[in-house]
């Protein structure tokens, strides 16, 4: 065995021993040294038998693994017992007569043979067992010292092959809640410490206090200045820390939410005094790390909590799980306007702890298929976090299959979240050389071309957008035209690799859904093109087995469904198409300058709320249809949007009358809508039929919102809003 004081000795010992160029592990593909194991750390013996089963691929060579050998010229000896300046998950590579030590802390020591095959072997992993590992004679590594840490000692991010494919995420140096936080709990986690199920009917004053009421429910906040609250809670994690020995981190965090926090007297006073509903969470979580000194209490600082508190500080064993969800994508956060209230909050943390996890969103989740140029922002972006005191990092981007350049992504952020001053556009070279061989060029200029078309657009990148946003930017007719061409010359640039030719194509899914989006909204649409775009997507989405469009798992299959029979052109005509509408109530601002005209303009709107629909919040409200002249008909239908992630629900009913005059309504018929706690995102037509046809100028179309978020909702007790697109009489 090395301990780690022999350890330290011998790495100050190779600083004036005569150093060798090199340490041959191969030679003209047979072992020259032993892989040797030098403690019993799990950590050390994945490295050693990582090292050896790579080896094996590359040379040929059968290098053994041995344990408690006598370390020999040309051995490399693998330990995880730390040595000086190696931080968690960092490694050391020191010379000591002829041999090579390789040491590292928790994981250093497999992420340190990952990067020796990456310089010396010419390794690479790109995706779900996806990799390069080319054919060599000889694996030596200078015998140079080498000091690797992470610039953060936590990095998680996400990715389909990290589900698959284990050693994906090794070489991607990843980790997961489930490898830091006690039972998995690591964010939204209010409920599962203290489930409203067991505690709301009985102890009401558990829960958030605001709008006059308390509101008790799987979505609710807590009453953080409860004792009651503090002693329920402290009891169940103290026997969740027992339940899982060897975690020490655990997240008390909101559910998800914005709005719903407390508002005792006793919440309201503490709130006063610090700024804001950050204040009694700090006094809450404080009160917690006091009792577990020995405990890391990780609590997110997200929409209402964002800021710090004004005079409150959080304890050492507090861990700040920061999120910038509102800031925009195209420039990096230190030059967006809509960063800047992040990058306030950010500096106003980092001055009270350097205890601070950044939760970074990096990819459109109403469509994972979306263009999405943030690649070049990526690098500035993790530069602030770590300058900042954050200590561990999440980048969530997805990493859907299919989706919009998942692997560079994850790729991209595993390198920065690692080594945030690393050569930029290397980064990028190596990837697309590596991963699209001789398709990388034209690839690369899709993505400086798309970028600049970004910036001269002057829109911005928003993680819940549509493409429909930049389809005069750079999403425009020309550009389209351009990415063809570009992605047409990376297919012929691989033509005769069957591989390759697969990672091109599948890369062009997020431009053909881009055309499909973008034609939906057009009056005037070829339906013989559409069918032929709708086809590829459907083809090439089950060919590489892409599951899901956003976050709310909708599939490509049922997009395609949905579209054929939602934006294609109609067979009967509308006949309230063009029609005039009145509301009862006024459209606010930015849907009063899109207007009522919408809904009789023929364009259905998708998935994503900003085109097309048209909403109110918290309220009923009549609309009324001039259809111009009269005219016989037997159905009226009402078209709504299903989003919860966005507060919009669906209505509960929604009464049709009509008329002749404009003021003698009869009643048409009622269309009552069941409630609906689905996530993924629908659409309903509210239809009704008449028996017989009807003869009318005017319909009446009474909206009876669900006004207020239910329980099971994370608005709980606010407002919600209805969306609504086209109303169609036939």
């Amino acid at each position: 065995m090395i301990n780690k004081r022999i350890f330290s000795l011998l790495l100050a010992a190779s600083l004036c021993h005569p150093m060798v160029d090199a340490i041959d592990l191969v030679k003209n593909n047979r072992p020259v040294g032993h892989i040797v194991v030098a403690d019993t750390a799990q950590s050390s013996r994945c490295a050693a038998e990582l090292m050896q089963s790579w080896l094996k691929r590359i040379t040929n060579a059968d290098v053994p693994v041995v344990y408690d050998s006598k370390v020999k010229r040309h051995d490399f000896v693998i330990s995880s017992q730390g040595a000086a300046g190696v931080t968690e998950d960092g490694y050391s590579l020191r010379p000591y007569k002829g041999a090579l030590y390789l040491d590292g802390v928790q994981k250093g020591a497999i992420y340190g043979v990952i990067s020796l095959l990456e310089q010396y072997g010419g390794c690479n992993y790109w995706g779900e067992y996806e990799y390069t590992a080319p054919s060599v004679s000889n694996f030596s590594i200078p015998d140079k010292p080498m000091l690797d840490n992470p610039a953060f000692r936590y990095r998680q991010s996400q990715n389909y092959a990290l589900a698959t494919d284990p050693e994906y995420r090794l070489w991607m140096r990843l980790e997961e809640p489930r490898d830091e936080f006690a039972s998995q709990l690591w964010v939204h986690t209010f409920n599962r410490l203290l489930p409203a199920e067991k505690y709301g009917k009985e102890h009401p004053e558990y829960y958030a206090y605001f709008n006059g009421a308390r509101h008790p429910g799987a979505a609710s906040q807590w009453c953080l200045t409860n004792p009651e609250v503090l002693e329920v809670v402290s009891q169940r994690i103290d026997s969740i820390f027992r339940a899982n020995p060897g975690r020490n981190m655990i997240s008390v965090s909101q559910n998800d939410g914005n709005r719903t926090n407390c508002t005792c007297p006793d919440c309201a006073r503490i709130d006063s005094i610090e700024g804001g509903p950050t204040g009694s969470l700090i006094y809450f979580l404080n009160k917690l790390a006091e009792r577990m000194p020995d405990k890391q209490f990780s609590t997110l600082a997200y929409l209402y909590t964002m800021h710090p508190p004004k005079n409150i500080k959080p304890r050492e064993n507090v861990n700040i799980m920061l999120c910038d969800i509102d800031c925009y994508r195209e420039v990096p956060l230190t030059e967006n306007v809509t960063g800047q209230d992040f990058m306030k909050a950010l500096h106003g943390w980092a001055d009270i702890s350097k205890n601070i996890f950044v939760w970074d969103y990096g990819i459109n989740f109403d469509g994972y298929l979306t263009p999405f140029p943030n690649f070049d922002i990526l690098q500035p972006n993790i530069r602030t976090f770590r300058d900042n005191n954050v200590t561990m990092h999440f980048s969530q981007i997805a990493g859907s299959r299919g989706g919009d350049f998942a692997e560079l992504r994850t790729w991209l952020v595993s390198k920065l979240m690692w080594n945030p001053d690393a050569d930029m556009d290397s980064l990028m070279n190596v990837f697309h050389h590596g991963y699209y061989g001789s398709a990388a060029p034209h690839i690369l200029q899709y993505h400086r071309d798309m970028k600049q078309a970004l910036a001269k657009s002057g829109k911005g990148l928003w993680i819940y957008d549509s493409p429909v946003t930049h389809k005069d930017g750079m999403l425009s007719a020309d550009m389209m035209a351009h990415y063809h061409d570009l992605f047409g010359k990376a297919m012929r640039a691989v033509e005769g690799d069957s591989l390759l030719r697969a990672r091109v194509e599948r890369a062009t899914l997020p431009i053909l859904y881009s055309e499909l989006e973008i034609a939906r909204t057009s009056s005037q649409k070829d339906a013989a093109d559409l069918t032929l775009k709708l086809n590829r997507l459907d083809s090439l989405c089950a060919l590489y087995k892409v599951k899901a469009l956003n976050e709310r798992t909708n599939s490509p299959s049922e997009y395609c469904v949905l579209y054929r029979e939602r934006y294609m052109p109609r067979e009967r005509p509308n006949l309230a198409a063009g029609a005039t509408i009145t509301a009862s109530s006024p459209l606010r601002a930015p849907y009063s300058q899109l207007g009522t005209s919408s809904l009789t303009d023929g364009i259905y709107g998708g998935a994503t709320f900003k085109d097309s629909w048209i909403g109110w919040e918290g309220e009923d409200v009549t609309l009324t249809v001039d259809l111009g002249s009269e005219k016989r008909f037997t159905t009226i239908g009402a078209d709504f949007l299903h989003q919860l992630g966005q507060w919009i629900l669906l209505p509960k009913s929604v009464e049709y009358s009509t008329s002749v005059n404009g003021s003698d309504f009869m009643p048409f018929g009622t269309v009552v809508i069941p409630e609906d706690n689905d996530v993924r995102v629908k659409f309903l037509n509210a239809c009704h039929a008449a028996e017989s046809p009807v003869l009318a100028r005017y319909i009446q179309v009474k909206i009876e919102g669900t006004k207020i978020c239910p329980h099971w909702h994370y608005g709980v007790g606010n407002k919600c809003w209805f969306f609504i697109d086209e109303i169609t009489v036939e």
